[in-house]
């Protein structure tokens, strides 16, 4: 049984189980979406467009039961399911939206009694993998867009929030997809990567999309590379806040802590440095403090609770061992640290430098550090000075220097005067570097998830060489 534990209260309760499946299980699921596949292909996008909407729909219906299954399976708090199902409702109509969307185009061609046509068509059946962390926002958009243009998916499941994902494929068979057309997996966790290698191995499969560590992504990429399989993957990140010396302290500072601690820093695009002008240095970290100060810890279940438990206490046990070694490594812990099991305080550290595990490793936790900068070029540096290359923001008030800034930083996303933590489902959304490649959203999906062909029509007679 796949069993997912989590620490709801006070103390760790067993919060779900569900039916782990074996290899030959999961092929069979591949199976039936395959057969479901021309069938789906084929639909109008009228028909398409009526379901994704529909589901949208249910998703919103489904909120108590998402915000009650979120909060027993990651410690997710209500503030942030309320958010997962905003986003995950309108990725659900960005999606149906497109589906009229799926276009070619005439491309000229020399040979006058010719037309030439490239094509967009569905591919076939996409593996879809979607992680705990945001369980709605990444498990609707791995399933939505796949679907809109016109392929079947098989959506295997996160080991840490299984009822949350069932709930989620449940919502579009309520929705009116047909029987098939989406299949689920559930694993143990000792098993995922032989349950992944024999459904990207599928001869249906035909696209692979994965969002989560870097770690696991360089396993995934390693796979469909073997197999010949196009994937997208979305991965780990380390995102960088310059503060310019001409920011709005206050949109700064408020950008800093609600993406530094929203959701216990467990996201992608959570700010994880804070690169701050030396001369602003000292009355941004006061500000930042009082702000995490009023961050109250406690039952994510409970209005009062800001900042709920991490996803365990293994979790917010290694995340105080990279406090620990900054600090013994000169850092200066300005507020925070503070570990009691799954629970760990809003965090800030000041003094950040380049020997110490926190300045490159992705913390995923409610830690903002502080690292000081003399000019723009030496801020760009410490920005870019990462493998990852996910989300950025750049605070300041001359908005074409900002401009500027942004340009030179190795992100596939950066906000201007906005937090790091920001998505919208026509956006192309994805990294750079160790963050992975490919888009989710808007067009950038449709070219994800579709098989670009050339055909052409010729009206005359040809002559040939031989």
């Amino acid at each position: 049984m796949n069993e997912a534990v989590r620490a709801t209260t006070a103390v760790s309760v067993l919060a779900e189980r569900c039916k782990a499946s074996t290899v030959v299980e999961a092929r069979h699921i591949a199976n039936i979406a395959a057969s479901a596949f021309p069938r789906w292909s084929r639909t109008a996008p009228e028909e398409r467009r009526f379901i994704l909407e529909r589901a949208a729909e249910r998703l919103l219906a489904h909120g108590d039961d998402f915000i009650r299954l979120i909060s027993e399976e990651t410690g997710g708090t209500a503030a942030w399911t309320r958010l997962n199902l905003k986003l995950g409702a309108s990725i659900l109509r960005e999606a149906a939206a497109m589906t009229s969307q799926v276009a070619g185009e005439v491309v000229p061609v020399n040979m006058s009694d010719t037309l030439s046509i490239a094509l967009r068509q569905p591919c076939g059946v996409v593996l879809s993998m979607a992680p705990w962390n945001a369980p709605i926002v990444l498990a609707t958009r791995s399933i939505a867009w796949p679907l809109a243009c016109g392929n079947t998916a098989v959506f295997k499941a996160s080991e840490l929030c299984p009822r949350t994902h069932e709930l989620i494929v449940q919502v579009f068979a309520e929705a009116g997809l047909p029987e098939g057309v989406v299949g689920i997996v559930h694993n143990e966790v000792d098993h995922a990567e032989e349950i992944v290698e024999a459904l990207i191995a599928h001869p249906a499969v035909r696209r692979v999309n994965f969002t989560g560590s870097t770690r696991a992504g360089k396993v995934i990429a390693s796979i469909c590379a073997r197999h010949l399989k196009r994937s997208l993957l979305e991965l780990g990140g380390k995102a960088p806040l310059i503060v310019l010396d001409d920011a709005d302290m206050d949109q700064a500072v408020a950008a800093a802590a609600y993406g530094a601690f929203f959701h216990q820093g467990q996201v992608c695009i959570s700010t994880e440095r804070l690169i701050v002008h030396e001369d602003l240095a000292e009355d941004f970290i006061d500000r930042l403090k009082a702000r995490a100060e009023r961050m109250t810890v406690g039952d994510p279940e409970k209005p009062e609770g800001r900042i709920g438990p991490m996803i365990s206490e293994q979790a917010a046990g290694r995340v105080r061992g990279l406090i620990d070694d900054a600090v013994t490594k000169g850092a200066r812990l300005v507020v925070g640290g503070r570990q009691e099991g799954a629970w760990l305080d809003a965090t800030i550290l000041d003094g950040i430098t380049p020997n110490m595990r926190i300045y490159y490793e992705e913390t995923f936790g409610p830690v903002a550090c502080v690292i000081r900068y003399a000019d723009i070029d030496e801020a760009v540096s410490i920005a870019n000075d990462t493998e990852y290359g996910l989300a950025a923001a750049v605070f300041g008030r001359d908005v074409g220097r900002a401009l500027d800034v942004a340009r030179r930083l190795e992100t596939g996303i950066c906000h201007i005067n906005g937090a790091t933590i920001n998505d919208e489902p026509q956006m192309p959304f994805g990294g750079v570097k160790a963050s992975g490649w490919g888009r989710f959203g808007g067009r950038a999906g449709i070219d994800e998830f579709t098989e670009l062909r050339w055909i052409t029509i010729q009206s005359g007679k040809q002559e040939y060489p031989i």
